[in-house]
């Protein structure tokens, strides 16, 4: 575990570096709500280690959570006005020396990659959002900022018992549980919002992906030439979870298995290795 200084305030992460110690990228990962960057990194089943030529960050949220892009947050995060776009800068600062950085989030850490997105987006090249969607105007903590497009790639089952996938509030009992509330996007209207977001004019195309095992997965895809492109991998039956090789518990809802969340990133943006 490393320590890094913000604002006068001790933060933590956890680097995790090819062998060798050279890297061409920098991914920056937020764990959900109640975790830490080693726990999320070991209930993804160490995935985000696997990605070629990359570092990854693991950074740990104050209390076990993001001071995200949400008005409704009552995280502790938010009660502390913890600075956490300060925190992701200074990370980006001492470890990517110049390299691109990316970052990926879920639920709670999503929020965070969003309001990266709106708020320092010169900060990420690209962004992965698992199981969190944009927040509806109202509830949107950094509104009226300059757009600056981004790829985007995002997953999200409709079976989501905590972040609803058609959108709106959470449910009642998500509320007090997780202590954030306020409207949000359905999954495929946040997707259309990154897309506008970019440029993109065109009707995206769905694809339902061959199925071996698991829950069914249709691919929304929004490209345009000349246009950061925008994808949405949507879990049908599949719950809260970070499709990926390790099922979550089962609390959570279903995994998808068929799509890894990694090896769709990595398509995505398109990653090389270093020769």
């Amino acid at each position: 575990m490393q320590t890094i200084d913000v604002g006068g305030r001790v933060r933590t992460f956890t680097l995790v570096t090819p062998p060798g110690g050279e890297f061409a990228r920098l991914l920056l990962v937020f764990h959900g709500s109640t975790q830490r960057g080693e726990v999320f990194r070991k209930f993804t089943g160490n995935a985000f280690d696997e990605i070629a030529g990359t570092a990854v960050a693991y950074l740990d949220g104050f209390r076990g959570n993001w001071n995200d892009a949400r008005k409704g947050s009552r995280f502790p995060a938010r009660v502390h006005d913890i600075d956490d776009v300060a925190f992701a800068e200074a990370v980006v600062k001492r470890v990517a020396d110049g390299r691109e950085t990316y970052a990926a989030g879920y639920s709670n850490g999503g929020g965070m990659v969003i309001r990266l997105l709106h708020e320092r987006p010169d900060l990420i090249a690209g962004a992965a959002i698992v199981a969190a969607q944009q927040p509806m105007p109202d509830n949107l903590l950094v509104p009226g900022l300059p757009v600056v497009p981004k790829p985007v790639v995002i997953f999200h089952g409709t079976k989501d018992r905590i972040v609803p996938y058609q959108g709106g509030e959470m449910a009642h009992w998500a509320q007090l549980a997780f202590r954030v509330g306020g409207g949000m996007l359905s999954a495929p209207e946040t997707a259309a919002y990154f897309a506008g977001r970019n440029g993109i004019t065109t009707a995206p195309v769905e694809t339902a992906l061959p199925r071996r095992s698991g829950p069914p997965v249709t691919r929304i895809d929004h490209r345009q030439d000349g246009c950061a492109p925008v994808t949405l991998y949507a879990v049908h039956g599949g719950g809260h979870t970070v499709p990926g090789p390790k099922a979550s518990p089962v609390l959570m809802g279903r995994t998808a298995t068929d799509v890894l969340t990694v090896p769709a990133m990595v398509d995505f943006f398109a990653f090389t290795v270093l020769s």
